[in-house]
């Protein structure tokens, strides 16, 4: 169960679902014995960012049962660039 933020530098309580990002991974189960036919048990994951954290950063799975906190990319709009949709009235 969630119950903070997946930043290990905030760990804001999660208290409602209204701010922030849900993540849900599948990932190999290390604590369940691979099965008759070899395979590793899977399971999914779920992991929260408030909705400070996910404004700058996003989770991305690394590897099979590992998941990694990412800084989203900085989008730069140039200055003087105007949209207007005067044109589709």
């Amino acid at each position: 169960m969630v119950n903070n933020c997946a930043n290990p530098k905030c760990s804001k309580p999660l208290h409602y679902l209204r701010e922030g990002r849900i993540f849900v991974f599948d990932v190999m189960d290390g604590r369940v014995a691979a099965g008759p036919d070899g395979k590793m048990k899977r399971r999914l994951e779920h992991y929260w960012l408030c909705g400070t954290c996910s404004q700058t950063m996003s989770l991305v799975q690394a590897g099979e049962t590992g998941i990694q906190i990412i800084a989203k990319p900085v989008i730069q709009i140039r200055q003087g660039v105007t949209i207007t949709t005067s044109a589709l009235a």
